[in-house]
């Protein structure tokens, strides 16, 4: 299946319209219940994707496991899908192109592509590298490139709104269409990035930051939940579970629940649009 070209139109659009915000998924039950929440797009966590599969984040998650992922959101989800690959799982600009290609053939239409502990040279590489088969697919993928320099601490604080814009410069003439900047939270930087960069700005969600209609007022146009959301369901599994083992009881009387009718209903057809 290759991506719908409605979708990536329209993925591309959500952009420029308010702010995207993206409560990340991990499965076809979490985008159900995404879109039921009101998401006008989905997005994967490459940390929630890997951590429902059993592997830990950070490049282990065998790359049949992430296409069935993504096979298996699409055909339950009507909305347009970006998958977080984290660094394509590869330094081989060539493979990771080869990863995206098959991406794209099960129905995503936007990736994230980190730069994370690599030079920035190797990113556009990759960027270049995708954006190529992207094209000979005819699908205008959101590339949406994420810069560490604020998540790995890189630089000196006063020194990282410079870098990161010098290196979303780079991104964009590599064919990136998007800067996700994770841990950037200062009302400033964020609007310093902003105006410095042309590429819609993704900021991370975190405890203070600015609330979605100030971000909007600085300059951001996409909002990500990351892991957040799967960490907050593991820990509600995993109470859970020690509760039942302890007691014997099925629910814990502190912890929220949908009962078996809201959550099937939930996943029939026409339960989340």
């Amino acid at each position: 299946m290759i991506a719908n070209k409605q979708h990536d139109s329209q993925f591309h659009a959500l952009h420029a319209d308010g702010l995207l915000m993206l409560p990340n998924c991990w499965d076809a039950g979490s985008a159900r219940l995404a879109a039921a929440s009101g998401a006008r797009a989905l997005a994967t966590s490459s940390a929630a994707v890997a951590w429902s599969h059993g592997y830990a984040d950070g490049g282990q998650l065998p790359a049949d496991l992430l296409l069935s992922t993504v096979s298996g959101i699409q055909r339950r989800s009507d909305l347009p899908l970006s998958i977080d690959i984290e660094d394509g799982y590869s330094d081989d600009p060539e493979r990771v192109a080869a990863l995206i290609g098959a991406v794209i053939d099960v129905g995503a239409v936007g990736i994230n592509i980190e730069d994370g502990a690599q030079t920035p040279e190797l990113l556009c590489r990759k960027i270049a590298a995708v954006r190529r088969v992207a094209d000979q697919r005819g699908v205008k993928l959101f590339i949406n490139a994420r810069c560490d320099v604020f998540l790995r601490q890189l630089l000196e604080p006063q020194q990282r709104v410079q870098e990161t814009t010098r290196r979303a410069q780079l991104y964009r003439d590599a064919g990136a269409n998007g800067l996700f900047a994770p841990f950037i939270s200062a009302e400033d930087e964020i609007r310093a990035l902003a105006a410095a960069t042309p590429l819609p700005l993704n900021v991370l969600a975190l405890p203070g930051l600015p609330t979605p209609q100030r971000l909007l007022e600085l300059g951001v146009r996409r909002l990500s939940a990351g892991s957040a959301l799967s960490e907050s369901m593991f820990a509600c599994v995993q109470q859970s579970m020690q509760h039942f083992m302890r007691s014997g009881a099925p629910y814990a009387a502190d912890l929220p629940k949908l009962d078996y009718g809201q959550l099937n209903g939930l996943m029939q057809d026409g339960g989340n649009s």
